[in-house]
C-alpha cells in the first residue's frame, strides 16, 4: 500500500489554514471532528488507498452498506449522444456521488459531475468533478475549462438548483433551478434527461436550515453536518428514476430559459 496517496482529513488543520489568526477552542474542534466523521473517513481512506473513480465509489457504498439502482433504464439514450443529465439535489453530496456511479457504469465511465468545489479533496474522485465555486470567484481559466467540457464526449451530471433541497411546506424539493443547464443544452446541443433521486437529509438539518434563515444568517451553516447526513443514510437503499430525454430543440423561444428550466424541474419531481 502506497501511504503517499492516502487522503488525511485534519480538521485543526483546515481550521488553522482558513482563519490563521485566530484561535479555535479546542471543544469546538472536537466537535467539528465529530461531526464530519474525521476518525471514520480517514479509516476509509487509509483502507483503500488505491482506488479511483467508480471503484472509490463502490468501496464507499460497500463501506457504508447502501445500494443503488435505476428505475426507467429503458429511457437511457444511446452511448454515441452527448447529454446533460438534470437531477434534484435531495442529499447534497451523495446522491451526487451515487447518480454520477449509476450513469458512469452505463457509459464506461463517460461521465462528469458538478460538485461542490470543497469536494475537490476527494482525490480518488478529482477526474470525476466538475468544481463548482460558491466561495469565491472562479480560478482564471475556468470558463475555459467549461467549455472543453461541454465540448468533450462526457456525460454530464449537472444539479440545477446548486444546492440541496430544503423543507418547504412539508415538503423535501429543490428550490429555484438556474437556467445554466438550459443555456448549455442549446449551445453545445446536447439533450436533457430528466433524472429523479429519492432520498432525503434528517428532520434536524431542516429545522437548522429554517433557524439559521429566521435569523438572517446568509452562511450555510447546514451544509457543515452533510457528512454526518452522510452517514445518517448508512445501510439504505435508493432509487435514481430516469425520464425520457428531452431534445435540446425544445428549448426555444416560446419560454424564456428560465421557465424551461422551471418546466424540466416540474418533469422530475412528477416521477417522484
Amino acid at each position: 500500500m502506497s501511504t503517499s496517496k492516502v487522503i488525511k482529513i485534519d480538521i485543526a488543520h483546515i481550521l488553522k489554514t482558513r482563519a490563521p489568526k485566530s484561535k479555535v477552542p479546542k471543544f469546538i474542534v472536537n466537535y467539528l471532528r465529530r461531526i464530519v466523521h474525521e476518525e471514520e473517513l480517514n479509516q476509509f481512506f487509509y483502507e483503500n488507498p488505491d482506488l479511483k473513480n467508480l471503484d472509490f465509489i463502490e468501496a464507499a457504498f460497500k463501506y457504508l452498506k447502501m445500494s443503488v439502482s435505476i428505475e426507467g433504464k429503458e429511457n437511457l439514450p444511446p452511448k454515441d449522444g452527448r447529454y446533460i443529465f438534470a437531477c434534484n439535489h435531495p442529499l447534497g453530496g451523495l446522491d451526487g456521488i451515487a447518480a454520477g456511479y449509476l450513469i458512469g457504469k452505463e457509459y464506461d465511465g463517460k461521465v462528469r459531475f458538478f460538485s461542490n468545489d470543497l469536494l475537490m479533496f476527494l482525490h480518488p474522485m478529482k477526474e470525476m468533478f466538475i468544481p463548482v465555486n460558491k466561495f469565491g470567484n472562479q480560478a482564471k481559466g475556468h470558463a475555459e475549462m467549461m467549455q472543453q467540457l461541454y465540448e468533450s464526449d462526457n456525460h454530464l451530471v449537472t444539479f440545477p438548483a446548486g444546492m440541496c433541497s430544503r423543507k418547504v411546506k412539508g415538503k423535501i424539493v429543490d428550490l429555484e433551478w438556474k437556467k445554466n443547464f438550459i443555456t448549455k443544452s442549446v449551445q453545445y446541443q446536447r439533450d436533457v434527461v430528466p433524472i429523479y433521486f429519492e432520498g432525503r437529509n434528517s428532520n434536524f438539518f431542516y429545522n437548522l436550515a429554517k433557524i439559521r434563515k429566521f435569523l438572517g444568517i446568509k452562511f450555510n451553516v447546514e451544509m457543515m453536518y452533510l457528512p454526518d447526513e452522510m452517514f445518517k443514510q448508512r445501510g439504505k437503499h435508493f432509487t435514481l428514476k430516469i425520464g425520457k430525454p428531452i431534445p435540446w430543440q425544445t428549448f426555444d423561444k416560446k419560454k424564456s430559459q428560465a421557465e424551461w428550466a422551471v418546466w424540466v424541474k416540474d418533469k422530475v419531481y412528477k416521477m417522484a
